[in-house]
């Protein structure tokens, strides 16, 4: 008997089911042309994200829709005909309306109507507006002549479509309206291929434009990093020519001041040049999945994209290799002012103990004098009173000539005195060798 094989009985990780499906997040949206898109990025995280979140959630209650679950990062739903597609993603949220008008008749490129204009306003949002794209999907197999005449012909970049028969174009300036416009020409595309088509070309305008963040701060940590390199230079020169530690002490306190610096910006730009590179990465993925070849001799949008971004990554690119190179630099020349700090704090060190030997020799040689003296004065007055002794003795009747006797124990007292004291001072010496002894 044949009996299928479970799971039941196996310990599950408890991300395997959130890593699985995510080989299935934000699926692809079928699309027949003719369709208006509108894409709308607005940059919010950590309580900014969660606020855009609740407002989303809100918006698909009071329509009737249903809400994402509580860890979607995305949702779709569609009110009145208008699809609406949320996505969540590390950064920023993307809102993006999908209008379908089958049959319609012609309009103006990106007019959507009063109504979905007004459904559109309606969804209060959360975070800085950075992107806002029209993009229209047209069925017809004149793509240069359509394009020609929406776009400016000197940033005109057109793309035959490598999956199929279909153009993208697009000037990527803003129109009146502050909208970067993009056409997609589809002669016979499926609508699961035109879906992934859109989708895709809409993620090159979204990352394109993050992507370029990272510049805005490199031109602004530029003259900063500038003025550090500089500073470092002049610092080196004065401390080739520093004597002293004092000035060694100043020239060390700068250096330290501008490693400061330099680490503040450096941690302040390292995740928006981080983002700058996989941002870019996504864009240069996507148009190699996209493009199949030039047409008419416009520009592919490949070759229009590296003209235009590469030497702002390049830029960024730059920047961070140089904060790296100072940060290394300034850490090389901290260490060795120290070391020329810590060289001359050692000479006065040994200069200093040298005086206090040679001060305590003195002591010595003083303190031996001064008992020399003590024994003398003592001994002097020991002898005097053992004279007063022998004087009384003799006039007591006592057979002992005072002068004498004084004169005998002269010497004993004086080596009594002597040995009493020179015991007394081992003693001492003794007492403050001892470890843990203190005064």
């Amino acid at each position: 008997m044949n009996r299928e094989l479970d799971l039941a009985g196996f310990e599950l990780h408890p991300q395997r089911g959130a890593v699985l499906a995510e080989v299935h997040a934000r699926p692809f949206t079928r699309l027949v042309a003719p369709v208006t898109v509108l894409r709308f990025a607005f940059l919010n995280e950590g309580e900014g994200a969660a606020a855009d979140r609740q407002k989303f959630v809100l918006f698909c209650t009071s329509h009737g829709q249903a809400t994402p679950d509580a860890g979607a990062k995305h949702h779709q739903v569609t009110i009145d005909g208008i699809q609406l597609r949320w996505e969540q993603h590390s950064e920023f949220s993307t809102f993006t309306w999908i209008l379908s008008n089958p049959g319609a008749s012609p309009r103006g490129f990106g007019e959507i109507g009063d109504e979905a204009a007004a459904l559109i306003r309606s969804l209060p949002q959360s975070g800085q507006l950075l992107v806002a794209v029209k993009l229209e999907v047209e069925p017809t197999s004149v793509a240069l002549e359509r394009a020609q005449q929406l776009f400016e012909r000197g940033s005109l970049a057109i793309a035959a479509v490598r999956s199929g028969p279909a153009v993208v174009a697009s000037d990527f300036r803003t129109d009146e309206q502050g909208f970067v416009r993009i056409l997609v020409c589809n002669d016979g595309l499926s609508p699961g291929r035109l879906g992934a088509l859109v989708q895709r070309v809409l993620e090159i305008e979204t990352y394109r434009t993050l992507a370029l963040l990272g510049l805005p701060a490199a031109l602004e940590l530029a003259p900063s990093v500038d003025h550090i390199g500089r500073r470092l230079v002049e610092v080196l020169e004065e401390m080739q020519r520093a004597e002293g530690l004092k000035l060694n002490n100043h020239l060390l306190g700068e250096l330290t001041a501008l490693a400061a610096s330099l680490e503040r910006g450096a941690a302040g730009s390292s995740f928006r040049f981080g983002a700058s590179r996989a941002y870019y990465d996504i864009v240069q993925a996507r148009l190699a999945v996209i493009e199949g070849g030039e047409v008419a001799g416009y520009p592919t949008w490949s070759s229009f994209l590296a003209r235009r971004m590469a030497p702002a990554m390049r830029t960024c690119a730059t920047m961070e290799d140089r904060q790296a190179d100072l940060s290394i630099k300034l850490a090389r020349a901290a260490d060795l002012l120290r070391t020329r700090v810590d060289v001359e704090l050692e000479e006065q060190n040994r200069d200093l103990l040298r005086s206090m030997n040679e001060r305590t020799r003195l002591q010595l040689r003083l303190q031996s004098t001064v008992e020399g003296l003590s024994v003398a004065a003592i001994g002097y007055y020991v002898v005097s009173l053992f004279g007063y002794v022998a004087k009384g003795a003799h006039d007591g009747g006592l057979h002992v000539e005072p002068s004498l006797a004084t004169a005998i124990f002269v010497p004993v007292a004086v080596a009594v005195i002597w040995i009493v004291t020179r015991n007394i001072r081992r003693r001492h010496l003794k007492h403050d060798e001892m470890p843990g002894v203190h005064d």
